[in-house]
């Protein structure tokens, strides 16, 4: 399915590093678009006027959602995690949401990045990263008894933790499961039913009213359905990394 291929920008294979391909792709043009969006997003509602206007509000409306939300589930330790929670909220929003674009931008062909295991791994890693460092960083190696839940019994001492170090050690892997496998299904429906259009209107009246009708009413309820799938998969993704914040600044 050609909307999921990563293909080069520039030149035919791109450019060879070390034996590596480090070619421009378009999902890092899309990554790039969506990162150029995001700054601007941000920059229009930083004007700080006494009486905000639209952009400011909305700005702040998005960054006070993403307070709110840290502040329930870290506490008041959980404001200095408001910049990158909300970026990583805006950016995938912004992702998912430029992915389902009708058509392109300068003949650029719409590219959901985030239906990538790829994209999404990174994110996640590094979501992950930034738990283990703020653990280490704040509880040293207490932050081991993260693993043996208080009043596990002594019996037990010998499974629980090794049941909660896999728990913990897939949680990137769930992360980066969960966005994926939501924007790929979503958008490989979209495409069937697209099919289903297009070869229903060439076979003939017959099939495109009787097929090719219900196949673009049904396509056009997905599509609004994809926007609000966006919207959750970007607050689930930020919810989650918050939560998985939350264990290591108030381990117990």
């Amino acid at each position: 399915m050609k909307q999921f291929a990563i293909e080069p920008m520039f030149g035919s294979g791109g450019w060879e590093l070390a034996g590596y391909n480090i070619a421009f792709t378009n999902s890092a043009l899309w990554m790039l678009i969506a990162t150029v969006l995001l700054w601007a997003f941000v920059a229009g509602g930083m004007k700080r006027q006494l009486v905000p206007g639209r952009w400011q509000m909305m700005v702040e409306t998005f960054t006070g959602f993403i307070d709110d939300m840290l502040e329930a589930n870290v506490g008041k330790e959980g404001r200095k995690y408001v910049p990158y929670i909300f970026s990583l909220f805006m950016f995938i929003l912004f992702a998912n949401l430029l992915g389902l674009l009708p058509i392109g931008i300068f003949g650029l062909h719409p590219f959901t990045f985030t239906s990538h295991f790829t994209v999404t791994g990174v994110l996640a890693i590094l979501s992950f990263s930034i738990v283990l460092a703020v653990g280490f960083w704040k509880h040293g190696l207490h932050f081991f008894s993260l693993f043996v839940p208080h009043g596990t019994p002594l019996w037990l001492i010998w499974l629980i933790p090794v049941i909660e170090l896999i728990s913990f050690l897939v949680r990137p892997f769930s992360l980066a499961l969960r966005l994926f496998v939501a924007m790929m299904a979503g958008h490989v429906l979209l495409k069937v039913l697209a099919s289903f259009v297009i070869d229903s209107v060439n076979a003939g009246a017959m099939f495109g009213g009787f097929i090719g009708v219900p196949s673009l009413v049904l396509m056009v309820a997905i599509s609004a359905l994809e926007i609000l799938v966006a919207g959750i998969q970007a607050y689930v993704f930020a919810l989650l990394t918050s939560l998985y914040i939350n264990d290591a600044e108030n381990l117990h």
